[in-house]
């Protein structure tokens, strides 16, 4: 579940517990305070009662408010006087119910008794000497009170479920709104390539932890983008300082070579200085690569079988032939040059490792250009095909200085395909092996 799900969720639950504590409760008192409130009519009553017996002025019938049923029975439980609408020989409770309503307990009985629909709430209130007790017996009817219950129930039940649904509905939209300046966050860093100096996260306009995170995190983006300037501007330093005297090695070495001078200089160290040489303008070419310019102001749209045709005459000499395949012509976006650079770098890779030839093709897919370099050699483990495009990275069957690589080139083929908004990927040539490299460019 999502945080906004898990959060409403649990506000929701909380919610809903409290409101069936809070609507039990509710319940409760009200009822307490309803029969509390007849059984105090009841005993006032009755309290009337006892005071006109004990002034001996007792009437007959006794008077009574509302709809009361009021009796006064003796010690021998007949009835001695009671009220218009009170049966006047059996009393309204029997003798344990008696005993247990003069003992003050209020007591709820048919109302078949007294001739009445629907229930009574009785209390019984003792007067009289000891010699000669007698008991006032005093009924409410609660039919109404009783139906006021059950409708406040009913709606209670009834409203319980529609107030989570709304409140689960307000909550959805509150934690939204609330977590909006975290998903503008997210997806703020999802956009961020790490190329760009001025690339930063929305800031939202609160004074909340979320306004304190993105503050922090855009500080963090400060020191990690000085941090990588630092290193780009080391390596660019450092490879552009190495060109001078390595192109002075690597001419004198050669005039030597010419001339026969060169003694008893190993028959290697030429062809070492000359590849240390092509990693110094690798490492050059990728630390101005990765350095914040705006995108290629040479690119053009052009056909791309031309340029094939020419880098595959370029291998002729090559272990392996280089072919292009045939097919319509296809144009792309992109400059050229660069573009040159990443077809000659997988063309070197296919030619080290072919077993027969390499493939060079060119169609449309998908409203692209996509640019194939196939070679049948040993191919490169699916598991792999993602850990060569980092800096220095050599598998195992590559790792001989007279296989020529660098570590370098495909690093250098992604870099400059993101510049023209291209990408690379490798599959399988055939079901037999092999290794596809698939450019896809702009058209």
């Amino acid at each position: 579940m999502s945080l906004r799900a898990r959060l409403m969720l649990l506000g929701v639950t909380g919610v809903a517990v409290a409101l069936a504590i809070g609507s039990i409760v509710l319940y409760a008192v009200l009822v307490v305070a309803i029969e509390r409130t007849v059984d105090g009519s009841a005993r006032a009553t009755a309290s009337d009662v006892v005071s006109m017996a004990e002034a001996g002025s007792l009437p007959d019938p006794l008077p009574v408010s509302g709809a009361q049923v009021v009796q006064v029975v003796d010690e021998a439980g007949r009835v001695v006087s009671a009220s218009v609408n009170a049966d006047r020989l059996t009393p309204l409770l029997r003798p344990a119910e008696l005993a247990r309503a003069r003992a003050g307990r209020a007591l709820t009985v048919q109302g078949s008794r007294a001739g009445v629909t629907g229930p009574l709430r009785a209390v019984a209130v003792p007067v009289g000497p000891r010699a000669r007790p007698a008991t006032v017996i005093v009924a409410e009817q609660v039919r109404d009170v009783e139906r006021s219950q059950r409708v406040l129930g009913q709606t209670l039940l009834a409203t319980y479920p529609l107030l989570l649904a709304v409140l689960a509905v307000i909550s959805w939209w509150m934690i939204g709104r609330t977590l909006g300046p975290v998903e503008g966050l997210r997806a703020g860093a999802a956009r961020i390539s790490g190329t760009g100096r001025d690339e930063r996260l929305p800031v939202p306009d609160t004074a909340d932890e979320v306004h304190a995170l993105a503050v922090t995190l855009n500080d963090m983006l400060d020191r990690l983008a000085s941090t990588r300037e630092r290193q780009r501007a080391f390596v660019a330093d450092a490879a552009h300082e190495l060109r001078s005297p390595l192109a002075s090695m690597q001419t004198q070495l050669e005039v030597a070579q010419r001339l026969g001078e060169g003694g008893d200089l190993p028959a290697d160290l030429l062809a070492d200085v000359q590849r240390l040489s092509r990693m110094v303008e690798d490492l050059l070419l990728l630390a101005r690569a990765g350095a914040e310019v705006p995108a290629p102001s040479r690119r053009e749209s052009f056909e791309v079988r031309p340029l094939l045709v020419e880098l595959a005459g370029r291998y002729a000499a090559a272990p392996v032939p280089v072919r292009v395949a045939h097919g319509p012509g296809v144009f792309v976006s992109a400059d050229r040059e660069e573009l040159r650079r990443v077809l000659s770098n997988l063309i070197d890779n296919g030619v080290r490792h072919a077993a027969t030839d390499v493939v060079l093709g060119a169609e449309v897919s998908d409203g692209q250009a996509l640019l194939t370099v196939s070679d049948d050699g040993p191919g490169i483990p699916p598991a792999d095909r993602e850990r060569v495009f980092d800096r220095f990275t050599r598998l195992d069957d590559a790792r001989s200085r007279d296989a020529g690589g660098s570590g370098l080139g495909l690093a250098i083929v992604r870099e400059l395909l993101r510049r023209s908004g291209g990408r690379i990927t490798l599959t399988d040539a055939s079901p037999a092996g092999g290794l596809r490299a698939e450019v896809r460019l702009p058209r």
